[in-house]
């Protein structure tokens, strides 16, 4: 792999982590889209992925640290004071919501590998598939919760955990881990906003535990290195845009690109 290579992959993984448009498919699909090999065995390429993963989860802590320093607070001051409050409950609602798709994406893990990783034309009707799902389950949402819909600060317990079981869809190229929280949360009749911001804090523990148990195959080198902090940058623009982006927007777009690059990868499947 060369260096070029690693950039371009920092950047597919920074913008494809928090935009719903699933980081790990487009890890697969751009080399097959533009014909070039990374020359890497499959073990190797699960270690890069996961330092782009590592990449962008110190993305989320720069941007989010704040937050997750209040929750570490509520709920230390909750088990030493026992004193309880919005930063207590929500710390444990992450980690709740993080259990599932942290067991069952390691039961899937050697499934994902030997069989989703290899079937270029599953990846790419999976993209537009949850495309289409979360276009319409947005408009539904946005319909069926008018005047409703859930804020980050009023979130249940249930709510956040099908949020987190959903949460190992991701674990399938395509499905995205963004776009799977992000559309469960709509059909929950959570806020864009207040889903948005879960989502990207529930990352957190499960991007942090995967990089921890992959650290042994990942061989550091200057690509590598490059890789991470390329994800890394481009990570805190896509959060800042995304976060932005809603304040006005559907979720429309995403799922145009989504259809857009599944036809692509079709056509060329074809000839």
């Amino acid at each position: 792999m060369s260096l070029l290579q690693s950039i371009i992959l920092g950047v597919i993984q920074g913008i494809g982590e928090f935009l719903p448009i699933s980081s790990s498919a487009h890890l697969i699909i751009i080399p097959y889209l533009f014909d070039f090999s990374l020359n890497m065995t499959n073990e190797a390429k699960m270690a890069f992925d996961v330092a782009l993963h590592f990449g962008t989860l110190i993305s989320v802590i720069i941007i989010y640290y704040k937050e997750w320093l209040s929750l570490f607070k509520g709920a230390y001051k909750k088990i030493v004071h026992k004193k309880n409050s919005f930063e207590n409950k929500m710390f444990w609602y992450i980690v709740l919501a993080t259990i599932p798709g942290a067991l069952i994406g390691k039961l899937l893990e050697d499934t994902v590998e030997n069989f989703f990783r290899q079937e270029m034309l599953i990846i790419a009707l999976i993209l537009a598939i949850v495309g289409l799902l979360i276009y319409v389950g947005d408009k539904w949402a946005s319909k069926h919760y008018k005047y409703k819909e859930t804020s980050f600060e009023k979130l249940t317990l249930k709510q956040t955990f099908i949020v987190g079981c959903s949460q190992a869809l991701a674990i399938i190229p395509g499905f995205s881990r963004s776009g799977t929280t992000i559309l469960t949360g709509r059909l929950l009749g959570i806020s864009r906003e207040a889903i948005t911001k879960f989502t990207f804090l529930l990352s957190t523990p499960i991007i942090f535990g995967a990089t921890i148990l992959n650290l042994p195959n990942l061989a550091i080198n200057t690509e590598v290195i490059m890789g991470i902090i390329t994800s890394s940058l481009i990570g805190i623009i896509s959060i800042k845009f995304l976060i932005k982006y809603i304040k006005n927007h559907d979720f429309a777009i995403f799922a145009y690109y989504r259809v857009i690059i599944a036809l692509l990868v079709i056509i060329k499947l074809i000839f």
